[in-house]
């Protein structure tokens, strides 16, 4: 006997998941990138980003964020990374920012960047510290890296601004024109 008045619909309602928040694009002179104002409303968020910075080598720098201007040392992070031919890992703690991925540097091959995608769990929390998961990677035509990362920012405030650096190290770094941060919010 057939089963009348049910339809795919019915049973299945697909909604996406992720919304995107905001989007900054540099245009070559920023020393670094935020996005602010992030509302409380979602569960998780994501940010991915495609990168390159103004250090004259062919290589990639891992570079650095701060979570609502926060500059003490309340940061942590592990990190493990390969470049197909050697593999190294490493941890800090209390450091005054965390790596959030590679960014390529300038003198490599024209159009290249470096590429990571960061989680964040419970940002919205006021009960818990705050944890990062990134992938993180870039390809220099041959040569380049894949890394993990996880990150610490040890405060139970919420997280409503997130600053991004060119490199690591600090100095009068850029982002190159083209480099672009895109924020997402997960719903729960």
């Amino acid at each position: 006997m057939p089963i009348l008045g049910i339809t795919a619909s019915s049973i299945l309602k697909v909604t996406s998941s992720y919304e995107s928040i905001a989007s900054a694009t540099s245009n070559g002179t920023e020393t670094s990138i935020s996005l602010s104002s992030i509302p409380s409303t979602y569960k998780s968020l994501q940010i991915r980003i495609i990168g390159r910075n103004s250090i004259a080598a062919t290589d990639a720098s891992f570079a650095s964020m701060q979570v609502n201007g926060d500059t003490g040392s309340n940061y942590a992070q592990h990190e493990l990374w390969g470049n197909g031919a050697t593999v190294t890992a490493s941890g800090s703690a209390s450091i005054a920012s965390m790596q959030y991925g590679t960014i390529v540097r300038n003198s490599a091959t024209s159009g290249i960047f470096g590429v990571s995608i960061i989680n964040v769990q419970d940002y919205a929390s006021t009960t818990k510290y705050k944890t990062f998961r990134i992938l993180t990677g870039n390809d220099r035509n041959g040569s380049g890296i894949l890394a993990l990362f996880s990150g610490l920012w040890q405060s139970t405030s919420a997280i409503t601004s997130l600053t991004f650096f060119p490199n690591n190290a600090g100095g009068s770094q850029t982002f190159i024109s083209g480099t672009t941060f895109s924020l997402y919010g997960i719903k729960g």
